[in-house]
């Protein structure tokens, strides 16, 4: 609760104009997270909302929002007039120090004792366990909510604490130096716990040394009559008892700990153990106080086993009862997304365990899935953030223990990709495993998988797998927002709101935008995956579909847009030359690869040891791939390329049957198929549709003749995206899906069905605003000088992105959901913009460059009729210096 007093007085803060409300129930960061306003005459205590300025946004632009949504106050650096809207207004110099001054007020209160926990894993539930244990006493305690840990979130906290708490229980976290340090210095701890150090954060410390320096700042806080727990299981956290001048206790299954769990026995009910006192009350100086015989708790896994005795001597420091410690550990629940049981479709069990994910953490819920080795054991991982250098390593490893432990292992994301590798490597079989990308592909196979495991559903159910419900673990880290799965999965979605982690509306609303540059490549994957099926079902069961990958999948990422398609009924993969395919491999895809283009004879070998489908036309090339299947002991497999009227690639058709005959003659070739490209199949001129007539009239001349010669190749494939979309008859038994894959149309003749749609945006951000005067150069050349006063936004792209410079540039963007012209040359890397007729432009604002902001849209299309050129060419332009963000 702040009263308003309170606040005035800690940071020094002023009302400007009326005061209204004059006492507050929390701080409000966000006006999402805000409820609806209540009616008029209710004067309940409501949030003040936050203006805070950050490195992404500006909270100012939102107190309307805030207000609206039922804020009565609004803390801000600026004057703002309220009175309209009956809300108390106040103004500090900066709203993150004024923030900082107010929980520094509320936790100097002589009545308030802290106890703090940090670690790299572990916190929230230390957290809840220890508030439980002390909550049996006679203090009223405090606890700050779910993960708000940091610099920020702790004083965003103190603002729903009240006079009356006496013990405060709160989790420090950090991802930047000496962060522990000045949240110590904050709340003044009198207890402290560390509950390990591992692999978390290692973008931003760079080793575990530096990892155990930052955490060891909350024990340099602690004063000489102050207790700190260390797990003595973790040598890493053990040596840190050097670092304070209070009262040490070790707490583990290590013998050598002061407060020894032994006989521990870990279920899939919980985890259980008895208490050995090997100094600890020697330690606390406390004689008299009994701790509990034994300790039991339905929290999953041995994980559990430090936290649960750091509670047990929090609660033997503050002298409650041990029945009550024993009682209060016993009714704690697994928190959300901390490997929370909840049932799902098909009679599964999920274990959810989303909140997020550390290599320690991700082992630690594997040994849990373990637990459960009478039912089918389905593991279901995302990507692990911010490991630095040992991102490779830390995510094979954890495929290599889900490859012990599971039976399916299903991975989402560009890092877990890397699970799946560690998996097949430790001989997990292939079918077993399932590489996705978008969380739709994801559910989709998962409510197959756990269909057919069940026999329940009327399935014959996996063989070996039949007898009981299967169980699946879900986890991945906050950017890989796994609780989507889990919340697809459950048997009662309509209670996600109360069980799953990241529910509220903001989380809901907003993907976090991790990219490493302000110019970056959206791709939705999902619209793949239904450009792809939309395409299957224009062309029947009768034609295979292969995705076309050249050019990094158009632009998009081919190694993303090639799983996402073989997910969704692809049955193979055509790229231009053999390094995109090798790039393929080396992601872990296995599926028929093609090369569509050149492949010299001295790549023959190499295209064999990748299990590669070269195209020939040349017979010395097809002599060369031949003996390459001789010395590798490795067939051959060779498509056939045919120039009906392309003038480019392939044979002459008079030659193609006598060069198909040739091949069949070569030891270690299968000829597989055969195949030959439109050249203006997106043309409706009644000249191009001839053209078009013939070429396939070509065609099918030279497959009737190897069909008599009982020659013809299994495989056989002219159409691409425009003949896909409007020649059936060149079908045959599979098409080749380029650029329509891509949501992107052939051509204007040849337009996409309305289930199509495109998969790129391509977005960056305002780097400057500045006011030029009248007739003022801009960029080089001078070719441009202002006519008026100008305001003049510079944004982050130029043509080393792809960005085309001349002889025609994109001509204009969007910002704030309206039009700005490009002025001046486009340089390397900065762009400049007219934005003196849009109002509020400043550093930040998103520019949309490719793709729809607000009720307007710039297509592929639109750029390149500016550009003279053709959407392909756009978007596969775009340079890989642009990260692409899926």
């Amino acid at each position: 609760m702040i009263e308003l007093a309170d606040l005035l007085t800690s940071t020094g803060g002023v009302t400007f104009g009326p005061v209204f409300a004059q006492r507050f129930v929390s701080f409000s960061y966000d006006s999402r997270l805000l409820a609806t306003r209540p009616d008029p005459g209710d004067d309940r205590p409501a949030a003040i909302f936050v203006a805070v300025k950050t490195e992404k946004g500006d909270g100012h632009d939102f107190v309307q929002d805030a207000v609206a949504r039922g804020a009565t106050g609004v803390l801000c650096q600026r004057e703002m007039d309220l009175s309209s809207y009956g809300v108390t207004c106040v103004v500090v110099p900066d709203t993150r120090l004024a923030l900082t001054s107010y929980a520094h007020h509320v936790f100097s209160r002589p009545s308030l004792t802290s106890v703090c926990i940090t670690g790299s894993a572990g916190k929230t539930t230390a957290k809840e366990l220890i508030a439980a244990v002390l909550a049996r006493g006679p203090r009223r305690v405090f606890r700050n909510q779910g993960s708000i840990n940091g610099r920020y979130g702790l004083s965003i906290a103190a603002g729903e604490m009240t006079p009356d708490d006496q013990l405060a229980v709160l989790e420090l976290a950090a991802d930047s130096y000496d962060e522990i340090r000045d949240l110590a210095a904050l709340t003044r701890p009198h207890v402290g716990v560390v509950t390990s150090i591992g692999e978390a954060h290692l973008a931003t410390f760079g080793s575990l040394a530096a990892i155990a320096r930052e955490k060891g700042h909350l024990l340099e806080a602690l004063p000489p009559d102050g207790l700190a727990i260390l797990n003595g299981d973790d040598p890493l956290t053990a040596v840190l008892a050097e670092r304070t001048s209070a009262v040490v206790v070790t707490v583990g299954e290590n013998p050598a700990a002061h407060l020894q769990a032994r006989n521990v026995t870990v279920s899939t009910q919980g985890v259980a153990f008895d208490l050995v006192d090997n100094g600890f009350s020697a330690r606390l100086q406390r004689y008299d106080f009994q701790l509990p015989r034994m300790v039991v708790a339905s929290l999953l896994g041995r994980h559990h086993v430090p936290l649960l005795l750091a509670a047990v001597a929090v609660g033997a420091w503050f002298g409650i009862p041990a029945r009550d410690t024993v009682a209060a550990l016993a009714d704690v629940e697994p928190q959300p997304g901390h490997l929370r049981p909840l049932p799902a479709r098909h009679y599964a069990l999920i274990l959810d365990d989303t909140v997020n994910a550390s290599p320690a953490a991700v082992s630690a819920a594997l040994d849990v899935l373990a637990l459960f080795g009478n039912r089918p054991r389905i593991a279901v991982l995302g990507d692990m953030w911010e490991l630095g250098y040992r991102e490779v390593d830390a995510h094979r490893r954890a495929g290599e223990q889900a490859a012990r432990v599971a039976d399916w292992l299903v991975v989402k994301g560009q890092r877990a990709q890397q699970i799946a590798v560690g998996a097949l490597e430790a001989g997990m079989p292939r079918s077993q495993v399932f590489q996705a990308f978008t969380d739709a592909d994801v559910l989709r196979h998962l409510d197959f998988l756990l269909a057919s495991l069940n026999p329940q559903d009327g399935a014959s159910g996996i063989e070996g797998h039949r007898s009981h419900p299967p169980v699946v673990l879900v986890k991945g880290d906050r950017p890989a927002r796994m609780e989507r799965i889990v919340a697809g999965l459950m048997a009662t979605p309509q209670f996600a709101a109360d069980l799953l982690v990241r529910q509220s509306p903001g989380w809901l609303q907003v993907q976090p935008l991790l990219q490493d540059r302000p110019t970056w490549v959206d791709i939705d994957l999902e619209a793949v995956a239904g450009n792809v099926r939309a395409a299957l079902e224009i062309v029947g069961p009768e034609a295979a579909l292969c995705a076309v990958l050249k050019a990094d999948g158009y632009g998009h990422g081919a190694v993303g847009v090639g799983r996402t398609a073989l997910n969704n009924g692809a049955r193979m993969l055509a790229v231009a030359c053999l390094a995109e395919a090798v790039t393929l491999r080396r992601a872990g895809i296995d599926a028929p690869i093609m090369i569509l283009g050149y492949t010299p004879a001295w790549q023959a070998r190499d295209t064999l040891r990748y299990d590669v489908t070269a195209t020939v036309y040349d017979i010395d090339v097809a002599r060369a791939f031949s003996q390459a299947a001789a010395d590798l002991h490795h067939p051959a497999r060779l498509h056939v390329k045919v120039d009906t009227g392309m003038g480019r690639l392939g044979l002459r058709p008079e030659d193609a049957v006598s060069f198909v005959r040739q091949l069949n003659t070569l030891p270690g070739v299968d000829v597989e198929g055969i195949f030959s490209h439109f050249s203006v199949a997106d043309s409706e001129d009644p000249a191009h549709q001839t053209h078009s007539d013939v070429q396939l009239a070509a065609f099918e001349s030279i497959l009737a003749q190897l069909r008599a010669a009982g020659l013809l190749p299994p495989l056989v494939h002219m159409a691409n995206s425009a003949a896909t979309l409007s020649r059936p008859t060149s079908h045959f038994n599979m098409v080749r899906l380029g650029v329509a894959l891509y949501g992107l149309q052939p051509s204007t003749a040849v337009p996409l069905p309305p289930a199509f749609r495109p998969a790129l945006s391509w977005k960056t951000q305002v780097a400057q605003v500045k006011t030029l005067p009248p007739g003022a150069p801009v960029s080089y050349g001078n070719t441009f000088h202002t006519g008026r006063e100008t305001r003049l936004a510079v944004i982050p792209v130029g043509y080393a992105d792809g960005f085309r410079r001349s002889p025609q540039h994109w001509g204009q963007v969007l910002v704030r959901g309206r039009w700005a012209p490009i002025v001046g040359r486009v340089t390397m890397d900065q762009t400049m913009l007219d934005v003196t007729d849009i109002p509020g432009v400043r550093q930040g604002d998103e520019v949309v460059l490719i793709g729809r902001q607000g009720e307007q849209e710039l297509t592929a299309d639109q750029v390149a009729e500016r550009l003279e050129t053709i959407s392909y060419e756009v978007v596969s332009q775009i340079l890989a210096r642009v990260p692409r963000v899926v």
